[in-house]
């Protein structure tokens, strides 16, 4: 498949219409969505309309087919259920910002893609939709929370996907999909009308391509200054993709392939920042081994309590709305364990949290003083399979208790819950909680045939430095992408 620039560059060249292109990605859809459960919800009369009354003003992604992730990115008159049972039937009285700005960029929305219920999970396998498969080996999950997206992508349905990241949802799939996958730094994107400080500012809309280009130029048309914004961060007035060219200057890498938090790494993902670190060396880059100057353990734990006090607050409204609390068979037992985690948590707890990311952010600056890119694995592992529950039983039995547990107790049960989990992907957390942009780039492939992939990390802002950096591994041919029929 053409990358969405080349795409729209045909429709408004008229050598295919947004039409075709939108009954082309239906007809993969409806060819192979059935066995991979990426797709959870269509629009094609609405979409085929869309295209037909498209004008050409100059949108850099004319008539592009768009799916957006059926969790935070919402479209007036769709449903927006959060993958959970709970709001199955839910609709969206109202278009995000985000979801304006994409459509304003010239996207033909098509439909929505699986998500975990929550986004809480990094696979994809909500009780609601059931389990979203692999594109590279339907065996294995695709990641997640953005799993729908990133086999949307990886097979060919639609050239880039609306996803988003609040510890890796964007990043763990891309590796796990062989896809190219940016997190920008917080404030960089719209958000509002609802929602302005997502998992209290660790959340960003994004989206999974397969081409640096699209994704410089979607960040260009996205980056925006909202003064209404609790976050913001300074446009880059010169454009990503107008400066993308430029070889990177004399760049000072450090890498490390060591766990955060002191959980195992596996030999292909060493291997991957290993061969990498040849790569830039014979590119004229100064890379030195350099530990990460953070305490993973510790920003992990108030990661879990930050989640835990925000899915407490939502389902504090939630209460309201329904006019009755929420029992456990309203949601998922995971769901359920965060939600009473999150009870017990303080104020004084929840400051605490947000200090330590201050904290970590200005330690990460001052590390980027010296150092102008931060490389280690995108995940710890390749992509689980699908008959993995990622949770010891005896540890999900107690799920049962939770409720006559002490607040420390329930924090402790949640920590571990999500031991397997965070130990395939404990390197992504991190730039959520210090708002720094972060790609995972698809580098290397494993014996077996999984993608896995390397992340780069930059200061708050430089984006333009991922870009660049991505550019020349794609330039020089080190990106290991899915193969797509041309259409």
């Amino acid at each position: 498949m053409a990358d969405a620039l080349e795409l729209a560059r045909r429709v408004r060249d008229g050598e295919v219409t947004s039409e075709a292109l939108v009954e082309a990605a239906f007809a993969r859809i409806e060819a192979t969505n059935d066995d991979l459960n990426a797709v959870v919800h269509t629009r094609r009369e609405k979409a085929l309309s869309e295209a037909q009354q498209l004008q050409d003003l100059g949108q850099p992604f004319l008539g592009v087919p768009l799916l957006l992730k059926d969790l935070g990115q919402n479209l007036k008159g769709e449903p927006a259920t959060l993958s959970a049972r709970l709001f199955k039937d839910e609709i969206a009285g109202q278009t995000d910002n985000f979801v304006a700005a994409l459509q304003d960029a010239g996207f033909i929305i098509i439909g929505q893609t699986n998500a975990p219920e929550f986004g809480f999970k990094n696979i994809t396998d909500p009780v609601l939709y059931g389990k979203t498969r692999n594109a590279w080996d339907r065996d294995y999950y695709p990641g997640g929370s953005s799993g729908g997206a990133a086999t949307s992508v990886a097979a060919g349905y639609v050239p880039l996907a609306a996803g988003n990241d609040g510890g890796g949802s964007i990043r763990i799939p891309a590796s796990f999909s062989g896809l190219i996958g940016l997190k920008p730094t917080r404030g960089r994107v719209p958000v509002g009308p609802d929602g302005w400080r997502g998992w209290a500012g660790a959340s960003i809309n994004f989206a999974l391509t397969h081409s640096i280009r699209d994704t410089a130029a979607l960040l260009d048309w996205l980056q925006t200054y909202q003064p209404e914004s609790p976050f913001s961060t300074p446009v880059n007035l010169q454009g990503f993709a107008a400066q993308l060219w430029d070889q990177p200057a004399h760049l000072r890498i450090a890498y490390s392939t060591k766990s955060p938090v002191g959980t195992p790494v596996s030999k292909a993902a060493v291997q991957a920042v290993e061969d990498a670190v040849t790569f830039l060396q014979e590119q004229g880059y100064e890379v030195v081994e350099k530990s990460n100057p953070l305490d993973g353990v510790a920003l992990m734990r108030s990661y879990y309590m930050m989640n835990g006090a925000e899915t407490a607050a939502m389902f504090d409204s939630v209460n309201q709305a329904l006019g009755r609390s929420v029992e456990p068979d309203d949601m998922e037992r995971l769901t359920w364990l965060i939600y009473q985690a999150g009870l017990g948590v303080t104020g004084a707890q929840y400051s605490q949290a947000m200090s330590l990311w201050d904290q970590a952010s200005a330690q990460m600056d001052d590390f980027l003083d010296t150092y102008d890119l931060y490389l280690t694995p995108t995940t710890a592992y390749p992509a689980p399979r699908l008959d993995n529950p990622l949770v010891d039983p005896d540890i999900d039995a107690q799920i049962d208790h939770v409720t006559r547990m002490k607040s420390s107790e329930r924090l402790q049960l949640l920590w571990d819950y999500f031991e397997q989990a965070l130990t395939l992907s404990p390197f992504t957390q991190q730039a959520n909680l210090t708002g720094q942009p972060a790609i995972s780039l698809p580098t290397f492939v494993t014996d077996s045939g999984l993608p896995i992939g390397i992340q780069f990390t930059a200061r708050k802002g430089d984006e333009l430095a991922l870009l660049r950096i991505g550019r020349l591994f794609e330039q020089q041919h080190q990106l290991k992408l899915p193969t797509f029929e041309e259409e």
